[in-house]
């Protein structure tokens, strides 16, 4: 193929990629699509994972001779998450065979990219921080989008150093930093604009402290449920940071810190030790058992986990399996209670069992009744409220009365 039909090609799949974008939920704004047609996605992901069936990661590079470059470049620009890491192992290192594991890097989805650099109201001069480097492609888009310095910090030394040099290859010369992304970076503050791309249960205050007055900054939190969201903030002069939920729900990985805590970063600094639960867990004596009206498979329904986890208390670690036709699900608290909740086939009572000092389940079961109460409340009528000591979610109920929970 000649360069200028490869050029060509090259140039189609960007056009491709911003087309799924706007035919999707996002409203993608002129400045946001020129962005993604102008920075190429490719050079930052040459390889990544694709999943096998078994949950065996197998890595997929360009040119690796399986004779499918078309195939390569249509999931790069398919506007899929695409996983870089397994359990710290880069797909570049990765043996051919593939690996397991849990994924601890990836490139962002394109789509949520978008609505995360629109919510951020980029200008031309802003200084930008961004949490957790990843492969370099979104610090690519920053620096496309504002002349501004660009700080992106990552602790993990081999991203950093394969992305400052993708980066400068692109002609971007953000300050690529080898750090623990959960305490920001003080040297090039203070900051007008923040973009975390890993997700924590509570907004670290160095971010905080590390912007301006008037800052916006966007966050992904999660804590052990899926369904996790996007808090937009700005900074008030009171060293607050107030905002709202977008509408987006989104998963990201923890955020990893050197300290113990969670890419960019692993767990956040609110996460408990599974190793350190399990032996307080059989410490403990079984309490009871009984019927619950609610399965666990509730919790795979993102409208509803993200708002049972503010009725989670920090620390509270969830698993399930899914097998022959039995779905088990655990909740386990820092203090070593354990609830396991069993379905053994659609229909089927579901079964209840808990050890320690407190049935996990019915606070989900709470949280449920709840939810249906307030009419299955959508995220983005949730505000958040960041300050020095405490930080709060709360929801305004049509009756006037406001809702409070402690992140």
């Amino acid at each position: 193929m000649s360069i200028r039909a490869d050029e060509q090609r090259l140039i189609a799949a960007r056009v491709g990629l911003v087309e799924g974008i706007a035919q999707g939920d996002v409203v993608l704004p002129a400045r946001i699509a020129e962005a993604f047609l102008n920075v190429a996605r490719h050079p930052f992901v040459p390889v990544f994972y694709r999943r096998e069936p078994g949950d065996l990661f197998v890595p997929w590079r360009s040119g690796d001779g399986s004779g499918d470059e078309a195939g390569w470049l249509a999931a790069v620009y398919s506007g899929a998450s695409l996983i870089t890491e397994i359990d710290g192992l880069h797909a570049e290192n990765a043996p051919a065979s593939g690996v397991r594991g849990v994924p601890t890097s990836s490139s962002t989805a394109p789509a949520l990219m978008a609505d995360m650099l629109d919510a951020l109201d980029l200008r031309p001069d802003s200084r930008v921080l961004e949490v957790g480097t990843g492969s370099g492609y979104n610090a690519a888009l920053l620096s496309w989008l504002t002349k501004g310095r660009v700080t992106t910090v990552d602790h993990t030394a081999h991203l950093v150093e394969t992305a400052r040099e993708r980066l400068g290859t692109q002609g971007f010369s953000p300050d690529v930093i080898e750090g623990d992304a959960m305490h920001g970076w003080a040297a090039n503050a203070p900051y007008d604009r923040l973009l975390a791309s890993a997700s924590v249960r509570r907004v670290p205050r160095a971010w905080i402290d590390q912007c301006s007055v008037g800052a916006v900054l966007v966050v992904p939190l999660k804590g052990t449920l899926a369904g996790g969201s996007i808090a937009w903030l700005k900074k008030l002069a009171d060293g607050r940071a107030v905002g709202r939920l977008m509408h987006t729900p989104a998963a990201f990985m923890p955020l990893l810190s050197r300290g113990g805590g969670g890419s960019g970063g692993g767990i956040d600094d609110h996460a408990g030790d599974p190793t350190l639960l399990q032996e307080v867990g059989r410490r403990v004596s079984p309490l009871g058992e009984r019927v619950s009206p609610l399965g666990g498979r509730i919790l795979d329904d993102w409208t509803f986990s993200f708002f049972a986890q503010l009725h989670l208390a920090p620390g509270t670690v969830r698993s399930f399996d899914h097998r022959d036709g039995l779905h088990t699900t655990r909740l386990r608290a820092a203090d070593g209670s354990t609830t396991t909740v069993t379905e053994v086939a659609p229909g089927a009572p579901v079964q209840v069992t808990w050890t320690g000092s407190h049935d996990l389940w019915a606070d989900i079961e709470a949280a449920h009744d709840l939810w249906l109460t307030l009419n299955r409340p959508r995220r983005e009528w949730f505000t958040v409220d960041v300050a020095p000591d405490d930080q709060h979610v709360h929801l305004r109920t049509p009756t006037g009365r406001t809702l409070t929970w402690t992140l």
